[in-house]
């Protein structure tokens, strides 16, 4: 019965993935084509973790912005929130991608120039062009406001499960709009908030491959480089796919982990 109920809890999907990971990993440390491969892409993977916590800060930090304004009691703040939220989510993130660099950072590098005009024709400081506004940056950028739409959700949602009591009472207190906040629901809400907050993260690491249509030198980038210059498609694109696997893997594991941790917290 013990070795019966272990062989019903064993997460058989899990096995077969960490299984998969070391017959690639393996095969990346006794092939020296697969070790030329990961030394190759190494520069990538660094490129897409900065590029990936760069877009999820300002992306949390955006859409919390856009969720208190959705709470706000001037109607025009919760109409914009709404049109925000709504208009980002329907536009895929490829198109918004292609859109924020061709058509949103010329635009920002006028708007630039324009509101500095006086200093420019003084010469105090350059004109702006928009070369000067890195392809990185843009996919940055781009990344972020996609996924603050969503992450408004998030927030939106975790403030709304605490609970009004608390709320009137911190009021009867006397506590301002700003220590109720802080002080009462931020903290409360974050314990709803970060799993899914979590899950937002590792989707926007696989959205990250999409930088590489702006030639951003990630991971999936490098790998398309050095795949049609050594024909390795093969090796090339396991060793891509291993290190997406690991980075989101480990990362679903680790939520996985606090949201069970959360939950004996509840239960105690």
């Amino acid at each position: 019965m013990p070795f019966k109920n272990t062989v019903e809890r064993t997460p058989w999907w899990l096995v077969s993935i960490i299984i998969l990971a070391l017959i690639l990993l393996w095969n990346m440390v006794a092939d020296e084509s697969y070790q030329r491969i990961a030394s190759a892409l190494s520069e990538g993977l660094l490129t897409t973790i900065g590029v990936t916590f760069s877009a999820f800060i300002l992306a949390s930090l955006l859409g919390l912005l856009i969720a208190l304004a959705g709470f706000s009691r001037h109607r025009i703040l919760r109409e914009f929130a709404r049109f925000y939220v709504e208009i980002f989510r329907g536009i895929p993130v490829l198109v918004l991608l292609f859109y924020i660099a061709f058509v949103g950072a010329p635009e920002m590098v006028k708007f630039y120039n324009w509101v500095l005009q006086i200093p420019i024709e003084a010469g105090w400081i350059e004109k702006a062009t928009t070369r000067d506004f890195s392809l990185l940056w843009r996919a940055i950028i781009a990344l972020a406001i996609s996924y603050s739409a969503f992450i408004a959700e998030v927030f939106r949602a975790g403030i709304q499960e605490v609970s009004k009591g608390q709320i009137e009472a911190a009021k009867a207190l006397g506590l301002s709009n700003w220590h109720r906040f802080r002080l009462i629901t931020l903290p409360q809400a974050m314990r709803k908030i970060l799993p899914p907050l979590g899950n937002d993260f590792v989707a926007m690491i696989k959205d990250s491959a999409l930088v590489s249509v702006l030639g951003v030198q990630d991971i999936t980038q490098l790998g398309k480089v050095f795949s049609s210059s050594t024909f390795q498609f093969f090796e090339t694109y396991n060793v891509v796919a291993f290190m997406y696997l690991v980075l989101t893997l480990s990362l679903s594991l680790l939520i996985r982990a606090f949201e069970a941790h959360l939950r004996r917290n509840d239960h105690h």
